[in-house]
């Protein structure tokens, strides 16, 4: 029913002429993230039921898990981890009212991106 009266109206800005944000972008890569990690966790339940289902069974998920795709998908994820909890922290900032400012937003958007390749790198070479 509303689109019978719309007239000349503009529509709402595409995708193809809207410029992404980084605050957008890192909230979309957020979203990414939680659901990627949904498959990292099955990967990982997958490996822990073979070790309950025999030696042959654990020998195939554990040559998956080990070989570079596995190595690949386990740091990915790790990676997915800390972005996922460094952005959390972000929006618990944003929740308390605070950080609403276009150029604290900004930082904190870099301040994101970057707090999650240090702790993965970090983690990756003490762990």
């Amino acid at each position: 029913m509303a689109d019978v009266n719309r007239g000349d109206r503009p529509l709402s800005p595409h995708l193809s002429i809207y410029r992404p944000q980084l605050t957008s972008m890192t909230s979309i890569l957020t979203r990414i993230t939680g659901n990627a990690l949904l498959v990292a966790a099955i990967l990982i339940v997958w490996w822990f039921l073979a070790a309950s289902y025999g030696p042959e069974y654990f020998a195939t998920a554990d040559a998956v898990l080990t070989s570079w795709f596995g190595d690949l998908v386990l740091f990915l994820s790790l990676w997915a981890v800390w972005y996922h909890f460094c952005a959390g922290i972000r929006h618990l900032v944003w929740d308390s009212g605070h950080g609403w400012e276009l150029e604290t937003a900004e930082k904190m958007g870099y301040a994101v991106i970057a707090g999650s390749l240090v702790l993965t790198i970090f983690t990756a070479i003490v762990i």
